[in-house]
């Protein structure tokens, strides 16, 4: 039977409840009551006799303690005397030493679990419990395969999970994500950094996007995924520099999100950012990176000097072959320079490639290989160790399996040494389903005669050389005020709006002084409020905007110049209007995706109201009946208007037949859709998207929330 514990003022005794209090010394003992003092947190409490929360001190010989006067001694031995203890030891020096209880330091603790177990400072049982079963948890959670993958609040679409998983499980992931537009590479890029950031590989990460895309991926990253990255910009550096003087402000914060903007104004911040000794640089809508054998951008140079000094690099663009092959080698020399050191070099091996597609297609298909046929994968491939397994690709006497497992290692062997090899990810519309359809609405509006421009006019003015596509512009270059009342696109708009009173529109022009006079010109002859979404306006009045579009009992319709073709998604809204045409194919896809998104439930309406017998309906035909672009992604559309562009300026100029560019636009098109089509990197296409893993990737995550819940 325990003996009952005897309390006797001078006592020391900590606080099971409060452990942070000291070391306590016991003042009375009256009745059923207690009161101890805590003199290093200048409290006293009272506790009942018969269930007090106490923990007596006693120390052991071995243990170090100290005394109010700072004197510290290793314990010898304890012994009791009517009730308290006396501690005998020696100082550092040996000199012996005896210090009774009453004269403990009062800041001392148990801080070693030997300690607090023979002091009896044992927690409930409770609480061990709910630390094991977490321990076990953590321990399970870590070891995951799909560690990082499950927590976002995203759709689970295959596309995406598997290339977070392929590329998030390597040490220093080197990417170039180049997904067509709508197919998720921003979700992509933060399931990648979330695993980087989760699993220790990387602590310190630098997020670079477009001005205008700054707080929709701070949304994303807290929302999606709570990452809390810093907004830098030039307040924020100055602010820091004056609270911290001296110091690096890209030093002060883990996970930095800013504008390429600020390194273009502030060249400082470039080298401060090149000091960061970051772990990841995400840089979105890498196109904008420009290049040539001849000039190179400063925002080339800056991505390119700190993807050089950061282990893993991840570049976003939904259009690699914007900028030609030379663009396309340009982004690939960011991440691998080793392996893409000249462009000539990967031109020609560009070229050859055409033989290997093949050879990949019947290697796929599960038929042999003839001699010829097999000639171009020994050539890429190390001839002692593929040429046996070649052989029993095709050898039919073998067992299936055994078949399969040769060409399995084949086209592994061909990823890493061939073409893009594992440094690039691209999925296109055609292979990934999900997507809805198009629907286009032509306006054709008869052209106010208010528009036709002199040549004398045009040569004497200050006229914009778009003007042909925008007249509004030349129309307010001339002088001429209130370019909306001769308008009919202004008055159809006016119209379909009465007509859809229900409807989310997204209308997008080329010209942010279009826009504004176009929101004004709603407010003051029909009353209608509308979003403005243009370069002029500050972040935040860009984010307020989108928002009070998004919000179903906000504005009804969103007016964007530009700047609103990349990065936005609203495809919370099915029906966008082209309130003008952009010269550039890839921009008019641009401008498409931000309602045609996968995961969009509801068919796209494209209204495109132009005036007749202009330029903006020639433009239009080209783009329809040419390249068939508003239907469907272009994919050869910067080639077509690459080779194309001469003759199709001088439509525009209104000098030459429309009907025979069309035809040659058609013909030129079908026959570089064949050739895509025979030259089809299959290799990348395996390698961007494994249907069957990336289902087993989404059963696991539906396992493992089955199993917590």
């Amino acid at each position: 039977m325990q003996q009952k514990q005897r309390f006797i003022p001078g006592q020391r005794w900590f606080s099971d409840s409060e452990p942070e209090l000291g070391l306590g010394s016991l003042h009375t003992s009256e009745g059923r009551q207690l009161t101890l003092r805590f003199p290093a947190a200048q409290v006293e409490r009272v506790y009942a006799s018969h269930n007090a929360p106490l923990t007596r001190a006693r120390f052991s010989p071995g243990d170090r303690i100290q005394s109010r006067d700072g004197v510290e001694i290793s314990v010898v031995a304890v012994y009791e005397a009517d009730g308290l203890f006396t501690y005998e030891g020696e100082q550092a020096d040996g000199a012996p030493v005896e210090l009774p209880e009453q004269s403990l330091a009062d800041n001392l603790r148990i801080q070693r679990p030997g300690q607090r177990l023979l002091a009896g400072q044992i927690d409930p049982p409770n609480w061990f419990e709910l630390r094991y079963h977490t321990l076990q948890a953590l321990g399970r959670w870590q070891q995951s395969p799909v560690l990082g993958l499950a927590g976002p609040r995203i759709d689970l679409l295959r596309h995406q999970l598997y290339i977070a998983h392929e590329v998030a499980n390597r040490p220093a992931p080197r990417v170039l994500l180049a997904d067509e537009v709508g197919l998720g590479k921003t979700i992509e890029a933060c399931l990648i950094l979330h695993h980087q950031l989760l699993s220790g590989r990387a602590t310190r990460a630098l997020i670079l996007v477009p001005d205008p895309l700054v707080h929709q991926w701070l949304v994303e990253l807290m929302r999606r995924f709570n990452l809390r990255f810093r907004i830098f910009d030039e307040e924020t550096c100055q602010a820091i520099e004056a609270s911290q003087p001296g110091d690096n402000p890209f030093q002060s914060e883990q996970l930095v999100l800013c504008s390429l903007e600020l390194f273009r104004h502030q060249p400082q911040r470039f080298s401060q950012a090149l000091d960061g000794e970051w772990d990841m640089l995400v840089v979105d809508e890498a196109h904008h990176l420009t290049w040539s054998a001849e000039e190179t951008s400063a925002e080339y140079l800056l991505v390119e000097a700190l993807a050089l000094c950061t282990p893993g690099v991840l570049l976003l663009t939904a259009t690699p072959e914007q900028l030609g092959q030379a663009g396309h080698f340009a982004r690939l020399r960011l991440l691998d320079p080793d392996r893409y050191y000249d462009l000539e070099h990967f031109l020609r091996e560009e070229d050859l490639y055409q033989p290997v597609a093949e050879a990949v297609e019947r290697l796929l298909s599960d038929e042999s290989l003839s001699e010829s046929e097999a000639h171009p994968l020994l050539e890429r491939l190390d001839e002692a160790e593929s040429a046996p397994l070649l052989q029993q690709a095709g050898d039919a006497n073998l067992d299936p399996e055994e078949r399969q497992a040769a060409r399995e290692e084949l086209i592994r062997m061909l990823l890493d040494r061939h073409g893009t090899g594992r440094v690039m990810f691209r999925n296109t519309r055609a292979r990934i389903s999900g997507f809805p359809a198009r629907m286009l609405h032509a306006h054709p509006l008869p052209a106010p005669a208010e528009y036709d421009i002199t040549p004398t006019e045009y040569q004497t003015q200050e006229i914009p050389p778009d003007w042909r596509l925008t007249p509004e512009r030349a129309h307010a270059a001339l002088g001429r005020s209130h370019w909306w009342r001769i308008d009919p696109r202004f008055d159809w708009l006016t119209g379909f709006l009465r007509q859809h009173p229900q409807s989310k529109l997204l209308l997008i022009c080329a010209q942010a002084q279009t826009a504004l006079e176009l929101q004004e010109a709603l407010r003051r002859e029909s009353g209608i409020q509308a979003g403005l979404f243009h370069e002029g306006m500050s972040i935040i009045e860009r984010d307020r905007a989108a928002a009070w579009f998004a919000d179903p009992e906000g504005a009804r319709l969103l007016i964007c110049s530009e700047i609103g073709s990349e990065g936005r998604n609203f495809q919370f809204a099915h029906r966008l209007v082209m309130f003008d045409l952009p010269a550039d194919p890839d921009l008019l896809e641009q401008r498409i995706g931000r309602l045609d998104r996968i995961g969009q439930g509801t068919d796209i309406h494209i209204h495109a109201p132009y005036l007749t017998g202009t330029a903006q309906e020639t433009l239009f035909r080209w783009f329809d009946e040419g390249l068939n672009a508003f239907a469907a992604t272009c994919s050869v559309g910067y080639q077509l208007h690459s080779e194309l562009a001469d003759t199709l300026d001088a439509l525009l100029s209104g000098e030459g037949a429309v009907d025979a560019l069309l035809q040659s636009t058609r013909t030129r098109r079908d026959a570089l859709l064949r050739e895509s089509e025979a030259g089809r990197d299959r290799l990348l296409e395996r390698h961007s998207h494994d249907p069957d893993a990336g289902t087993d990737i989404i059963a696991m995550l539906e396992q493992r929330e089955t199993a917590e819940a």
